[in-house]
């Protein structure tokens, strides 16, 4: 995992406005999520931007883990891949 070779949460919330997914992706993270009828892009940005989010990179991918949940992020066309509910630690 790259933690300190750059600010990754910093680097993802100034390219918040290029945050999207596909309908496939959509499909996804609303079932992963139960999220019903809620937006999910503006669900997982929500996330993202929240003070308690920690954002890595590992590959190609940001990961941002907040609370029980994990989204996965493409980190150059910043395409939300999934969202999970985890168990952390």
């Amino acid at each position: 995992m790259e933690y300190l070779k750059e600010d990754h949460k910093e680097i993802l919330i100034s390219n918040i406005n290029k945050i999207h997914t596909t309908k496939m992706g959509e499909e996804r993270i609303r079932r992963n999520l139960k999220l019903g009828d809620l937006d999910v892009v503006l669900y997982c940005k929500n996330k993202i931007m929240d003070s308690k989010s920690c954002v890595y990179k590992t590959g190609k991918n940001l990961y941002c883990l907040i609370d029980d949940i994990k989204i996965t992020i493409h980190s150059h066309s910043y395409t939300i891949i999934t969202a999970q509910i985890v168990l952390l630690p």
